[in-house]
């Protein structure tokens, strides 16, 4: 019996980049310098998605225009690119003063089969502090890549290390750098809520970490705390691994006063630390967010009609997932449509589904995974939108639906063209009021 053939299918529209995107891991990280080993252009486009199409955040110093690209042509996938891989990646010591560097392979190189670690593994015996790392867009997108990127620091520049545990010291693993748009002022606000709580806590990416120091200090922690639905946990199964460091595991990103408190006494009791420091924390933190929130009832009454009862998002799984819990549990919204884009490993989609049906006491999600920008936006057209007028909380791509049925829009995932975020987060205590302050100021602009 002739074997039927499988539906070709393609993605429009796309939430994500591909796996060279994770230049921007690695830029992330202070005094690291990516060096893309990639077709022209692929680097800069995965800029333009994850950084200027998203928050135009900018770039760091080794970051955006200023990546070195070995600019792999028809010459290099004919006769083999591994001559100019070497002068581009000794131009770059040469040009760019940096701590580590990190040789992202991309399609072209990995099609062809140039022998990258070779290259690499010369370098490194000559005393270059570099690494390489897989990151072909066949292989999976931007999130896929980041994992990529860390696991080689780990492997190659970390290494082999048996070190005392330093009690309280927690490794966190929680946002993608640049592809969340809101990166940066997430790792801040879970670095202050972590240490409100009594932990010393070691950050990776961004101005709350030290850099290339910080990746040396990994060995050190107690523990890894992976704040994600699915990403970062195969870099916590590595490091228990070579580490022998327990993780714990806290797949829903806290926002607001509820989850955020809970959060915080989940990981103190995981840590097994003194909680007094933390009780102490959460209580002064409670009144603060308790006594914003009281402000907004006067609003509420006055603008009522106009408010929204249900909502429909779209975007990764970790943010979708923070975010419906917050507004399905503490605000009371009722989920319309709720849809993850990042295309989530098969083998993690059965328990983030579980996280969906258990959202609160009294509402259960049945949320879908779609890649596809065509399908999500005909998920939204054709969703119930009851009555008043709904909440989209989705990324540009999807302006024309909310504008067809009159939504109230905030835009929370990749790509995102209509604000300038600097530092900003919709996490915890803090962020959980400015996420209100964002959905109800649309309120009144409509």
């Amino acid at each position: 019996m002739a074997e039927k053939k499988k539906k070709a299918t393609s993605i429009t529209h796309a939430r994500y980049a591909c796996a060279i995107g994770a230049v921007n891991t690695v830029s992330a990280i202070r005094r690291a310098i990516p060096i893309a080993n990639c077709g022209p252009g692929c680097a800069d486009k995965q800029f333009i998605t994850m950084s200027f199409s998203n928050g135009f955040q900018g770039a760091d110093f080794a970051g955006g225009g200023a990546v070195p690209s070995s600019n792999t042509g028809e010459n290099e996938i004919v006769f083999g690119g591994v001559k100019k891989l070497e002068t581009t990646i000794k131009s770059a010591f040469k040009i760019m003063d940096g701590d580590l560097y990190v040789v992202l392979t991309g399609c072209a190189p990995s099609l062809i089969g140039d022998d990258v670690e070779a290259v690499v593994r010369r370098f490194r015996k000559q005393g270059y502090p570099i690494v390489h790392a897989d990151a072909a867009g066949f292989r999976g997108n931007n999130l896929v890549g980041h994992e990529s990127v860390v696991k080689a620091i780990i492997e190659q520049y970390v290494g082999d290390v048996k070190t005392e545990k330093t009690k309280g010291l927690i490794n966190l693993w929680a946002d993608v750098p640049y592809f969340d748009t809101n990166w940066k002022g997430n790792y801040s606000e879970l670095k202050r809520i972590l240490e409100g709580a009594g932990f010393k806590v070691n950050i990776l990416f961004g101005i709350e970490s030290e850099g290339v120091k910080s990746w040396k200090k990994i060995p050190k922690a107690q523990f890894n705390l992976v704040v994600s639905p699915w990403v970062g946990l195969s870099i916590a199964e590595l490091l228990q691994e070579k580490y022998d460091q327990p993780f714990l595991h806290i797949p829903v990103v806290p926002v607001g006063e509820k989850e955020t408190t809970a959060f915080i006494r989940r990981v103190v009791e995981f840590a097994g630390i003194d909680n007094k420091k933390a009780e102490k924390f959460i209580q002064k933190e409670t009144e603060q967010y308790y006594y914003y929130y009281e402000h907004i009832s006067e609003f509420i009454s006055e603008y009522w009609f106009g408010l929204p009862a249900r909502f429909l998002i779209a975007a990764d799984a970790q943010t979708t997932l923070g975010i419906s819990k917050f507004l399905a549990d503490q605000i009371g919204l009722i989920p319309a449509k709720v849809i993850v884009s990042d295309n989530t490993p098969l083998k993690y989609r059965d328990a983030i589904a579980e996280e969906f049906r258990n959202i609160s006491d009294d509402t259960s999600i049945d949320v879908q995974f779609i890649e596809d920008g065509y399908t999500i936006e005909k998920e939204f057209d054709e969703a119930d939108y009851g009555y008043g007028k709904p909440l989209f909380l989705a990324t540009s791509w999807d302006l024309d639906v909310v504008r067809k049925h009159k939504g109230l829009f905030v835009p929370i995932g990749t790509p995102n063209n209509f604000e300038v975020v600097l530092n900003r987060t919709y996490i915890g205590y803090r962020g959980a009021i400015t996420l209100l302050e964002k959905i109800y100021s649309e309120v009144v602009r409509g």
